[in-house]
């Protein structure tokens, strides 16, 4: 008998599933339940509950195949893999579920699974701008730190000021703070931060510190401004007692609970309606955590910069999030926000920078072909609209060398004027323009493009 393992119970169930299908078409849908633990129960509809009384009743048989197959990855008996629901679309509906698939991919029709995380960070409930509409928001995500991922946030919110835009700055790296202490002289800092509103909305207090959440940075260019909301305010008090409690869900209106990314996306909308930015800017936290699925996966980004060196550790932590994506069925929702961004890539020697960007250009597009690419190859010369840079009813797949491909990286050549900062502020304080164009001139002109593009 194959030995089980977590990685294995969903395509194992798949499997017997689908080989068992005619005996399974009776109670249809069915959804997975997978615990905190790795144990799966199904649950079905309440109708069917009588249909596992008796020695020969046909749910009991089921069971007891099931049991054989999932062990230890299941339930102690096999009369207990069963779980009946009055309601069970309400159920469906309250488990944000992800359908079945097989070990290949395929989808097993009418079987969906509801995954119970310790955290809430599923990174599968893919929010896009197309379903929230409005203001363009943009991610500066990393799989690693320290590759400049801030700095870029800094230096794009000063180009776009200094081009008129008004540009709402969020500093979403609640576990590592910095980037607004950077961006806002001393005494430019706001009394409170995105943290104190979280804690304070626990308790719906958010309108006591709402209105001291930003501050304006110097760097605001003549009709345009950058508007920073800090991770915590000019006295941090207690911040990592309140650092443990922004993870909390909350119920509002009565019943209806609201996870703590939800309520993040609320505040969001609420600093939008106040200060009317062209767009905003959400510095992410650095690997696969709380904060990063919120930033990735659901706030609505337009765009998602995944900042990429050319490394095993950053490849293999952008597999594992691919992957899991294609699993789950993110893929198709958030692939066309996706964009490679070569960081730090070297200036110095003949070709070098050349080279380097070749070879991070050939990783991303092997990373992108292996897990989001659709299997039909685009033609070298169809160009940006081979596929509507991700329509739903098009193919999306692009050529190695085609430059509006996601994977094709926007790459940020090494400056010397860019390294070590102390103080975002002071270093770009009158700063030659050109100069910051020549690092940072892809990045701007490609969010130029979405403001172009925005309703």
């Amino acid at each position: 008998m194959t030995t089980i393992t977590f990685d294995t119970i969903l395509s194992e169930l798949a499997d017997f599933l689908q080989a068992q299908r005619p005996a399974v078409e009776p109670y249809l849908p069915l959804l997975v339940n997978r615990d905190l633990n790795g144990r799966v129960r199904i649950i079905l509809g309440e109708k069917h509950e009588k249909d596992q009384r008796g020695e020969d009743a046909p749910l009991r048989h089921l069971a007891a195949s099931i049991h054989q197959r999932l062990t230890p990855h299941t339930t102690s008996t096999p009369e207990r893999i069963w779980l009946f629901e009055d309601d069970f679309d309400a159920v469906m509906e309250s488990s944000q579920p992800f359908r079945l698939r097989d070990c290949e991919g395929n989808i097993i029709s009418d079987v969906f699974v509801a995954d119970r995380l310790a955290s809430e960070a599923t990174w599968s409930s893919i929010k896009t701008q197309a379903s929230r509409g409005g203001i363009p928001r943009v991610v500066f995500y990393a799989m690693k730190g320290g590759v400049g991922r801030s700095t870029a946030v800094a230096a794009c919110a000063s180009a776009l000021a200094q081009a008129g835009r008004r540009v709402l700055v969020l500093d979403l790296d609640l576990e590592s703070p910095g980037l607004s202490a950077s961006l806002l002289p001393r005494d430019r800092q706001p009394a409170f931060g995105i943290t104190d509103w979280l804690v304070e909305d626990l308790v719906d207090n958010g309108d006591a510190v709402s209105g001291a959440l930003s501050a304006l940075c110097p760097l605001s260019g003549a009709g345009g401004e950058i508007r920073v909301v800090p991770a915590h305010g000019r006295e941090p008090g207690e911040y990592l007692s309140k650092l443990g409690r922004i993870w909390m869900p909350k119920f509002v209106d009565g019943d209806c609970r609201q996870i703590w990314s939800e309520r993040l996306g609320r505040l969001i909308r609420e600093l939008e309606q106040e200060h009317q930015p062209d767009m905003v800017l959400m510095d992410s936290r650095a690997g696969i955590d709380e904060v990063a699925s919120a930033c990735v996966t659901d706030l609505g980004a337009s765009r998602i910069y995944l900042f990429a060196l050319d490394s095993q550790q950053t490849w293999a932590g952008y597999r594992i999030l691919f992957q899991h994506w294609r699993r789950h069925g993110g893929a198709l929702q958030i692939r066309d926000c996706l964009q490679i961004v070569g960081a730090l890539i070297p200036t110095w020697g003949d070709g070098a920078s050349r080279e380097a960007s070749n070879v991070l250009r050939e990783q991303a597009y092997d990373l992108f072909l292996e897990t989001l690419y659709d299997e039909t190859p685009a033609a070298p010369s169809e160009g940006p609209d081979n596929a509507s840079r991700g329509g739903l009813d098009s193919i999306f797949s692009f050529d190695l060398k085609d430059q509006d491909a996601p994977h094709h990286p926007c790459c940020i050549p090494w400056n010397q004027n860019f390294a070590a900062i102390q103080s975002h502020y002071d270093r770009l304080d009158g700063m030659d323009s050109r100069l910051a164009d020549l690092v940072y001139g892809g990045l701007v002109a490609d969010l130029d493009s979405l403001l172009r593009a925005a309703p």
